[in-house]
């Protein structure tokens, strides 16, 4: 299994792999990422293929210093700059105006491009030591779940990535949030480890726009992050559904239900968002492992992370729909 231990060495020999326009993947706090240089169409375009990703479907670039985001891309006003102070490095993902030299590959034509700078010394050392910016999606294979731990990606890419550092589980454990500013206000395209809130406290309301079939960003197709297990709400399944059914239960604090589960998982017993939103999908990877036919979900209260959570087991459940 070509997982490494995230040493300097071992961090510069994946660097090493992204300046030869090779994949390596790596640990943030949202999720582990499938890299290669942002600026080589060539590599890029071995994301799509070991993703089995659409083109249609643009990636983020991620960077380690405020120098490298303004070699990419245009910074429109004073707020994004605010943005920009109060939450990188962190799980803000901004949606700005591209400079030429981006490859169309990256932005899927957009003349737009997503930008973020993780919150992970290992992913920030990676960055700095290939000194390219790294185009990065989820580690997995397009709509399946996204992986939180180093093993989550070898299950799921195995030979597909030359290495995958590992950084141990993801501490945040949902995709970034990501806004555009687009005709003089900011649109979240999705929700996701920063709660909106947080941002509307800096630039005022948000207008939300999460799902797309021309995504400027990932994460906005109607279908997505889904187990290899069929997934249905709790409050829409039928008795039919359940007949001569091995059934998983995964619910926020606490299982209120009377159906007869084979296996029950809790995302926070203490009702806690940051702990539910950095157990989803690990709990969602080990209900795979559990030779089920359906996994139900509880549905999550909408405020706090629970947005992002939401947004997640909806695509999944839509998948399936």
């Amino acid at each position: 299994m070509n997982i490494y231990q995230p040493t300097f060495e071992n961090i510069k020999f994946a660097a090493d792999k992204i300046k030869k326009g090779e994949l390596a993947a790596f640990p943030t706090e949202t999720v582990y990422g499938l890299g290669a240089n942002g600026l080589d169409p060539e590599a890029v375009a071995k994301i799509f293929e070991a993703k089995k990703r659409p083109s249609f479907n643009p990636l983020i670039l991620h960077v380690s210093s405020l120098h490298q985001l303004e070699n990419i891309a245009e910074i429109p006003n004073k707020l994004v700059n605010q943005l920009i102070k109060k939450f990188w490095p962190g799980p803000l993902t901004l949606v700005l105006p591209k400079k030429n030299f981006v490859p169309d590959i990256v932005t899927s034509g957009h003349p737009t491009v997503a930008v973020r700078m993780p919150n992970n010394e290992i992913a920030l050392k990676l960055i700095e030591l290939s000194e390219v910016p790294i185009a990065a999606p989820s580690a997995n294979k397009f709509t399946r779940l996204s992986p939180t731990t180093a093993e989550h990606v070898a299950n799921q890419l195995g030979s597909k990535v030359s290495i995958i550092l590992d950084g141990g589980k993801c501490s945040v454990g949902v995709e970034s949030t990501i806004i555009a500013f687009i005709e003089d206000e900011f649109v979240l395209l999705r929700p996701g480890g920063l709660p909106v809130n947080q941002i509307e406290n800096v630039v005022g309301k948000i207008k939300i726009k999460s799902v797309s079939d021309n995504p400027i960003a990932p994460g906005m197709l109607p279908f997505h992050y889904a187990p290899k297990v069929k997934i249905k709400f709790l409050n829409d399944v039928n008795q039919s559904d359940l007949l001569n059914k091995k059934v998983g239960g995964l619910f926020f604090s606490e299982n209120k239900s009377s159906i007869k589960f084979d296996v029950v998982k809790i995302l926070s017993t203490k009702r806690d968002y940051i702990e539910a939103a950095s157990n989803l999908f690990s709990m969602l990877h080990e209900f795979e492992l559990e030779d089920l036919d359906l996994i139900l979900v509880e549905r999550v209260p909408e405020e706090n992370l629970g947005i992002a959570i939401m947004d997640r087991l909806t695509k999944a459940v839509n998948k399936y729909s």
